[in-house]
This record gives C-alpha cells, structure tokens and sequence, in this order.
C-alpha cells in the first residue's frame, strides 16, 4: 500500500493512494499513522479493512496538499557518509562504523512542501536519501530478523545548513534540524511493494539540472545492518524514520566551488517506487 496524509498543515487526514492513482480518505477506519497504529498491526488491518470499506471511502482530489505520510514519528534517525562516493566530495574519511545524528521532528514536512532557508543561512544544501520506516519496537535485535521490523519505505530530502553543520561547532544537528529540512514522502511505501530494496536509483535535480544520481546498492551499510545497529544503542519504536545516507552530488562537492540554493530555487527529487517530489526554496521570515 501506499499511506498518504492530506490536507492543511496540521490538520492532515489518513488516505491511501491506489494502484490507479486514485486517492481516497479512510478517516472511516479510526487511527491515523501514528506509532500506536504501527506498533498494533495497523497496516495489516487496514488492509482487511479496506476489502470491505475502499469502495465507500471518499475521493481525494489530487489537488490536496499532501503531508508527511506518517504523524509525529518520535526519532528521525541519519546515517552519516553512507556512500562512499559522498564521503570522497566531502573530503572525510570512510567511516569504520555507522555515523549517527539525529534531525529534530519538528523538522518533518510534506514533500512538495515549501523550504525556509533558515534566518541568516548562507549554505543551505541538498541530499536525496531513502527513508527506513521502523514497524514494531526493536531493541538488540539480530541482523538476520532486522527486515521484520521495517514497515515501509519513503523519499527524503536531507536538507542541511553547512555553516551551522560544520562550522559551528558540534554535532551536526545543528545544521540539519531547521524548520522544513525534512520533507518526506509522499508516499509511505510499505515493505511487501519493494521487491529489491538494495536497488533502487536515488536522483535530484536543482532547477531542471541533475546534482545528483545514485543507487541504494552502494550502500556502505545495508538497511538490515544500520537497524540492528542502531537497536545496541537505542530502542526504535514503531513510527521511527532511519534515512539512510546520500549519493554524491551534494552542493558541498560541486567543483570548482560548492554550490548552494538561494530563494526561487526548485528542487525535484524520487527514487524508484517511492514516488517523486517538488520543493521550492522560499526566504525565513517571521
């Protein structure tokens, strides 16, 4: 299935969009996305519920604002320097072990949703990532069950602040926890439609020119690894967001001179079965 949430920003309502393309409302079956709809069999059950109740659930015009497709997750969790293309532009060394940092939620937006270039942002950047969709709570769990855990998959976009990532002083949440820095969606794919998530194209263009052109089988660490990597450190409970690290291409790396996005900027992104999004960077203000 793949789990939309429509509607005004704040507001939004439960939907699913069809293998048709058609939208529709399930308001009818009770439960947002939320963690207690994750951790109770929720995509399960809607899938029973919907053989007997999607002809009667009403039409989404397509027209309708699309929010994050899950709400209020309580971690998002990223992995640093996961491809080893990205780690070479920026100039760090491949890591031994996972790099873990953490966007705050509030960051969380839909994804043709405009970006605010944060007050006096001088390097906001961009990083086409696939987002993890963590299912039921896991804690110190095995790497050969860690796919039973994973609900869904979704296209993120990493945005980060370079000056506040990296020369601010730190850990990089700084630079990456702004408001509107983590568009997600728009769709929140579930496990059982992707039949091979280690190959997946991951691509993003800035203003109709291509930055970025990647593929989840360059992975340094695959998705069963950083999931029961990260449950040694933490419990990941149902709802939790693990996005998974970006391919070259990013602003920082452009040669001769990196290259940042300025207000009036568009960028498209998408990644094979997980759908495409728009953003267009506007200018903070209050």
């Amino acid at each position: 299935m793949k789990l939309i949430r429509f509607g005004k920003s704040g507001k939004e309502k439960p939907g699913i969009e069809l293998k048709s393309g058609k939208r529709i409302d399930i308001s009818a079956f009770g439960e947002d996305y939320t963690e207690d709809f994750f951790a109770g069999d929720g995509i399960r059950r809607l899938g029973e519920w919907l053989k007997a109740n999607e002809s009667s659930c009403p039409e989404v015009n397509n027209a309708e604002r699309l929010g994050a497709p899950l709400s209020r997750p309580s971690k998002l969790i990223c992995i640093g320097l996961n491809y080893s293309d990205h780690a070479a532009e920026s100039n760090m060394q491949l890591p031994v072990e996972p790099i873990i940092f953490f966007k705050s939620t509030t960051a969380v937006s839909g994804a043709h949703d405009d970006v605010v270039i944060p007050r006096n942002s001088t390097k906001t950047d961009w990083e086409v990532e696939l987002a993890v969709v963590i299912g039921k709570k896991a804690s110190y769990i095995e790497e050969k069950n860690a796919m039973d855990y994973v609900a869904g998959y979704m296209l993120h976009n990493d945005y980060s602040e370079r000056a506040f990532q990296l020369e601010r002083s730190g850990q990089w949440v700084k630079g990456k926890s702004c408001d509107t820095f983590a568009p997600v969606g728009p769709w929140l794919v579930t496990a059982d439609e992707i039949s091979d998530i280690n190959n997946l194209r991951l691509w993003l263009t800035v203003n109709g020119k291509t930055m970025q052109d990647g593929n989840s089988k360059n992975l340094i660490f695959k998705i069963p690894y950083l999931i029961a990597y990260l449950s040694e450190f933490m419990t990941l409970l149902p709802g939790d967001i693990i996005t998974t690290g970006t391919p070259a291409g990013v602003g920082l790396g452009q040669k001769p001179a990196p290259v940042y996005l300025k207000a009036g900027d568009v960028v498209e992104l998408g990644i094979d079965g997980l759908g495409q999004a728009k953003q267009t960077l506007v200018a903070w203000s209050r």
